[in-house]
C-alpha cells in the first residue's frame, strides 16, 4: 500500500511539474516578461496548494481507494490541453489552473499510509512516501530533453498516459486500512474545526518554509539558472534534477531522524541550515564548485525539514484529523513555493539581481527556527507524555 500510494503521488507530481522546465521556453515562444514567466509556472502550485483543504478533508471521509484514481484521471485532462491545444499566455494560465489538481494527490496519501503504520514508525513511512516528490526530479529530467527529440506534446501525452495507467492500477489493487477512522460531520464543519486548531496553523508555517521553498526551487531553478549564471536550458534542467533528487532523498532522512530522536531539535538544525546557505546563495558565489554545494546543502536542508514536519503531524493529530491538517498543511506548503518564484521574477525585473530575494528566504528561515525552538517546542509532545497543544 504504501508503493502505490507512493507511486501515485510520483505521478500526479510529474503532472504537476510539467511547465517548471519549460519555463525559459515559453518565455520566449509567447514573449513573456519575467513575472509573467514566474506565474505560468506558480499558477498550478497555487492551485495544487488550496486544493488540498477539501481533498483532505474528502480523504478523511471517502477513503484514498476512491480519491487517488478520481484525482489521477480527472488530472489527465489538463495534461492533455496544455500539450496538444494551449498556445497563449491566457490558455496556459487555464490549463495550469486545472493542472493543479496533481498537486493535491499528497493529501489523499499522507492520512493514508499514516493509518498503515502505528505511531513509533510513521516519520519513516511518511517520509518514504515523501519521495513521490521526485516526481518533479522526473519533470526535470525528461521534460526539456523530450520536448527537444521528439515534439512539444510528446512529454504531455506520455503523463497523460501514465496517470491512466495508475488510475486503473490504483482502482483495483488499492485498499484502505480496515480499521481507519473515519470523522462525523460534513465537510465544512470538518474543515472548519480544522481550521481552529492552533497546532494545525503551527504545523502550516513551519511546511510553508521547508516544502515551500522546496517546490520554489523546483519550479524556479531553471529559470534563475540560465538568467544568472547564463547556463543552457538542458543543463539548467539536470541541475533542477540534481537537487530535487537530493531533497526527495533527505526527507525519509529527516522522517527516520525525528522517531529516533523528535522532530523538534531535527527542525531547528535544518532550518539553521537554510538561514545559512540562502545567505551564501544570494552572495551568487561561482557556479563550480561553491553554489552548486551551497544548493545541493539547501535541498537536503530543506527535505530533512519536510520529512520532520509530518512525523509531528503523526504525533500531534488525532487520526481521523490527519487528512483535514494534512490538507490545510499540505496548502500552507505549496502556498510557501507559490510566491517566492513571483518575488523573484519581480524582484530581477526591477533590480536585474536576485540577491533580496534569497535573503528573504535566509529571514524567513530564521524566524521559523527561532519559532519551531520556542512555540512548538513548548507544545510538542514529550516521550512519555503529550504536550500542552497536541
Amino acid at each position: 500500500m504504501l508503493a502505490l500510494a507512493t507511486a501515485g503521488f510520483m505521478a500526479g507530481f510529474w503532472a504537476w511539474a510539467l511547465l517548471g522546465p519549460l519555463g525559459p521556453t515559453l518565455r520566449d515562444d509567447l514573449g513573456l516578461s519575467s513575472f509573467q514567466q514566474s506565474l505560468v509556472v506558480a499558477v498550478p502550485v497555487l492551485v495544487g496548494s488550496l486544493g488540498r483543504i477539501p481533498v483532505g478533508a474528502l480523504t478523511d471521509r471517502v477513503g484514498a481507494r476512491r480519491m487517488f484514481p478520481l484525482i489521477t484521471a480527472l488530472t489527465i485532462l489538463p495534461v492533455l490541453y496544455l500539450g496538444h491545444l494551449a498556445d497563449s499566455l491566457a490558455e496556459f494560465l487555464v490549463g495550469g489552473f486545472f493542472l493543479g489538481l496533481g498537486g493535491t494527490t499528497f493529501a489523499v496519501g499522507v492520512p493514508f499510509v499514516n493509518a498503515w503504520y502505528p505511531p513509533e514508525r510513521r516519520g519513516l513511512a511518511l517520509g518514504i512516501f515523501g519521495i513521490g516528490t521526485g516526481g518533479t526530479a522526473v519533470s526535470a529530467v525528461t521534460t526539456v530533453q523530450l520536448a527537444d527529440a521528439v515534439d512539444w506534446s510528446f512529454p504531455f501525452t506520455l503523463v497523460a498516459v501514465v496517470l491512466a495507467v495508475y488510475a486503473v492500477t490504483a482502482h483495483l489493487l488499492l485498499r484502505d486500512h480496515p480499521d481507519r477512522a473515519v470523522p462525523p460531520g460534513s465537510l465544512l464543519a470538518r474543515t472548519t474545526a480544522t481550521l481552529r486548531m492552533p497546532t494545525a496553523w503551527q504545523l502550516a508555517f513551519l511546511y510553508a518554509v521547508a516544502f515551500g521553498g522546496f517546490v520554489a526551487f523546483s519550479v524556479y531553478l531553471p529559470t534563475y539558472l540560465t538568467t544568472a549564471y547564463d547556463v543552457g536550458r538542458s543543463d539548467a534542467a539536470l541541475r533542477t534534477a540534481g537537487f530535487v533528487v537530493l531533497a526527495v532523498a533527505a526527507r525519509p532522512i529527516g522522517g527516520w531522524l525525528s522517531d529516533r530522536f523528535h522532530p523538534v531539535p531535527v527542525l531547528i538544525a535544518a532550518y539553521t541550515a537554510i538561514a545559512a546557505l540562502a545567505f551564501l546563495t544570494s552572495l551568487e558565489l561561482a557556479l563550480v564548485p561553491i553554489a552548486t554545494l551551497t544548493f545541493l546543502g539547501l535541498a537536503a536542508a530543506l527535505g530533512t525539514a519536510s520529512g520532520a514536519v509530518f512525523a509531528l503531524v503523526a504525533r500531534l493529530v488525532p487520526a481521523d484529523r490527519v487528512g483535514s491538517v494534512t490538507g490545510v498543511v499540505g496548502a500552507a506548503g505549496g502556498l510557501g513555493g507559490f510566491f517566492p518564484p513571483l518575488v523573484m521574477g519581480a524582484v530581477h525585473s526591477v533590480t536585474d539581481d536576485y540577491t533580496w530575494g534569497f535573503l528573504l528566504l535566509a529571514l524567513t528561515a530564521a524566524a521559523t527556527c527561532a519559532f519551531t525552538a520556542t512555540v512548538v517546542r513548548h507544545h510538542a509532545p514529550r516521550p512519555g507524555g503529550r504536550g500542552r497543544g497536541a
